[in-house]
């Protein structure tokens, strides 16, 4: 996998700088995927990954993570799930992965502290650049996250009805482009773009994921997104839990762990 982008790099040694002054914990970000599992600890530029897919069990993804990072240096994990996620735990179980997620102590398997967040929430949080934003995440399935004025909405958007009795999921994830096609989904993808701005009142969309790839020309309220911001929302999130500042960040951090928002001058 290549190393971080210019603009992730300054992210991430961006997290380094802040935190100097906070408790230090060495953060391992993982973003689990329908295809793969993705990992960066703070102060590498590298990300690592291995497959995942419907057999996957969060035991064995701790196993294979335990290995795959067996020479970097950790105390504490941000970990962006496939799902919706409810008090810093997952309320489902993953529509394309194994069993065991929603019951699974992740802390006691890593043995550190492990803060639980919506995969595309996660990725949102690394994408925003202020406003109303909208974001979406081509992926396996869809995944979607609005932050207004600085606050996180992780939200579930997947699997509601769109349209011939099947979900945006049906449509703008993976099935959908193999069944369509890639001009069809496109125009597809297109459609569930506008209607989401228009009901959300979104200044913008960013459009991540693996399949975000395959899109050509868009809208100028359209921006691209990078799924090696998912390790910068990582970073974001844990630095946000030392950081006082009323920013989109600590109000994310409280949105990951479910307690209210806390107390700002």
């Amino acid at each position: 996998m290549k190393a971080l982008p210019k603009e992730a790099r300054r992210h991430h040694a961006s997290f380094a700088e802040t935190s100097s002054s906070a408790p230090s914990h060495k953060v391992l970000v993982i973003d689990v995927g329908g295809t793969n599992v993705k990992i960066l600890a703070g102060g590498e530029t590298e990300p690592r990954k291995f497959p995942s897919g419907s057999a996957l069990t969060p035991r064995e993804m701790v196993r294979q993570i335990r290995q795959l990072a067996r020479d970097w240096t950790y105390d504490a994990i941000v970990l962006g799930y496939p799902g919706a996620v409810i008090d810093g735990r997952p309320a489902a179980e993953p529509k394309n992965l194994g069993i065991g997620w929603t019951t699974f102590d992740f802390q006691k398997a890593f043995g550190c502290p492990v803060k639980i967040i919506n995969d595309a929430a996660m990725q949102a949080v690394g994408s925003y650049e202020g406003g109303r934003m909208l974001f979406l995440g081509l992926g396996t399935g869809l995944g979607s996250a609005l932050i207004t004025d600085g606050v996180l909405i992780p939200m579930e958007l997947a699997h509601l009805r769109y349209k011939k009795g099947r979900t945006y999921e049906d449509y703008v994830g993976r099935r959908g482009l193999k069944r369509l096609g890639k001009k069809k989904w496109r125009r597809a993808v297109q459609d569930v773009m506008t209607s989401l701005k228009q009901a959300l009142l979104a200044d913008y969309v960013v459009v991540g994921g693996g399949n975000a790839k395959h899109l050509t020309k868009s809208p100028d309220w359209v921006r691209l997104g990078n799924n090696h911001n998912a390790f910068t929302g990582g970073f974001r999130l844990w630095e946000s839990l030392w950081d006082q500042r009323p920013t989109c960040l600590i109000r994310a951090a409280h949105a990951v762990n479910g307690s209210k928002k806390p107390k700002t001058e």
